[in-house]
């Protein structure tokens, strides 16, 4: 086929267009100079009326407001619905001077925050984070960098949206405290919490649905205290349906990812390292929790499923690797130490792998609190018991079978009164006066 010039002009004509629409595009994203309202920064003077003006001028003209590289005084900035807020990643810094908050919005509109450093100075707050938004639907806060809270550094509350690769660190109280809100939080580096990294919370027990994903979170202490409450890196509290995966937690006071009262909650590929206490746990008053495909290496025990006592039942354990967890009891009372994994109601136990752990492999039940487990092809090498069993009077049913237990310098499978042994090793004999076991399979070495 011959090509004529015209058609060749045509053509080109066409792609130029085609190819001028993303510039457009990018021109309009960019949005309106902060500069032209007398924002002005590397400046001592405060910049928050001239940048509020500048922020409600932008939202009445439905583009948004850019903000050039440099640093802005500010305090108290209010977002109206429809605000997005954009900056160079990095080098656009706004400082708190003092005040409530740096950022706060109440609105059923959205919001956007993105390539912002915001700095608190350690300033007192009065607000409930340096970045306080209520009610917020269409939530976007996207590659910030957010240090030196004097409280939480991002508060959201009854919000709905995500919060994307931002850096968060030195917040005094929580990095990211969200309450009765609906989010996905993926790929944030968050670092030096005072007393928790990011924290999912419902003021009720109800269905929350929000995604904790592929966050790197690091160095999370317990300044405040508590037996538990504080000095996790994940927490995710009477919040239903919440999934938290891919996540890569180092150093912390208390646990990796704490679910408390928190049904059909998924703990999934996780990695976690260096934590002062249970790395994995889903206590109190929940239902149905999978914790699956998860590394724990170093913890005062590995993976806890427990207070049957207060409702907390039904798990699956599955497919986890656990090493390394330390004969030392945990700062926060008393808990179990040296166990990889235990389990007390309605749970499977399997294809986990677990190494090094002083006092005991597996747990099943505590005392009376033991109903319907079964552990079964699981590894469990270099411990102290291989797998403890509960046989008080009133424990419910175990099902114990094919594992591969192999040093296990106190017994294979040991009946268990409390924290004590009440019996020798069950697969040497002696497991026939327990009805309430089944036995078989297991191969000891």
């Amino acid at each position: 086929m011959t090509i004529s010039r015209r058609q060749l002009l045509a053509g080109s004509t066409a792609s130029a267009a085609v190819y001028a629409m993303p510039l457009r595009a990018q021109a309009q994203e960019r949005g309106i100079d902060a500069y032209e309202f007398g924002v002005r920064a590397n400046t001592e003077a405060d910049q928050s009326q001239v940048l509020q003006r500048a922020i409600d001028e932008a939202v009445r003209r439905d583009r948004p407001l850019f903000l050039s590289p440099g640093v802005y005084r500010a305090h108290d900035l209010v977002l109206p619905g429809g605000s997005r807020l954009i900056g160079a990643a990095g080098p656009t810094r706004i400082v708190f001077s003092g005040g409530r908050a740096l950022i706060s919005a109440r609105t059923d509109g959205p919001v956007s925050l993105s390539g912002l450093t915001l700095n608190a100075g350690n300033l007192p707050l009065s607000a409930d984070g340096l970045v306080d938004f209520n009610d917020v639907k269409g939530l976007r806060i996207f590659n910030c960098f957010v240090n030196g809270a004097n409280g939480n550094a991002i508060s959201l509350n009854r919000c709905e949206g995500d919060v994307q690769g931002c850096h968060i660190t030195d917040a005094a109280d929580n990095a990211l405290f969200c309450l009765d809100s609906k989010l996905a939080i993926r790929g944030n580096i968050i670092a030096k919490s005072g007393n928790g990294g990011i924290r999912v919370w419902r003021s009720s027990k109800q269905d929350d649905g929000s995604t904790v994903e592929g966050n790197m979170i690091e160095d999370t202490q317990a300044r405040a205290g508590g037996d538990g409450q504080n000095g996790n890196a994940i927490n995710i509290y009477r919040a239903a349906h919440v999934t938290v995966r891919n996540n890569v937690i180092r150093r912390a006071a208390f646990s990796a990812i704490r679910g408390n009262a928190a049904s059909h909650i998924q703990m999934t590929g996780n990695q976690c390292f260096a934590l002062e206490e249970v790395a994995i746990y889903s206590e109190f008053d929940f239902e149905d929790a999978l914790i699956a495909d998860n590394i724990v290496d170093t913890a005062a025990m590995g993976i806890a499923v427990t207070n049957m006592d207060q409702g907390g039942h039904g798990a699956v354990v599955r497919n986890n690797f656990i090493r390394n967890v330390v004969n030392k009891r945990p700062q926060g009372g008393p808990d179990s130490f040296g166990v990889g994994i235990g389990v007390e109601a309605d749970t499977v136990v399997t294809l986990n792998s677990i190494e090094n752990a002083p006092t005991m492999g597996i747990s099943i039940g505590y005392g009376k609190y033991l109903r319907n487990v079964t552990a079964s092809g699981n590894l469990v090498r270099k411990t102290g018991i291989g797998i403890g069993v509960s046989v008080v009077e009133g424990a419910g049913a175990a099902a114990i079978t094919d594992n591969i237990i192999k040093d296990a310098s106190q017994g294979a499978i040991v009946g268990m009164a409390w924290d004590k042994a009440a019996t020798g090793d069950l697969t040497q004999g002696g497991a026939e006066k327990f009805p309430q076991l089944r036995l078989s399979g297991n191969k000891v070495s």
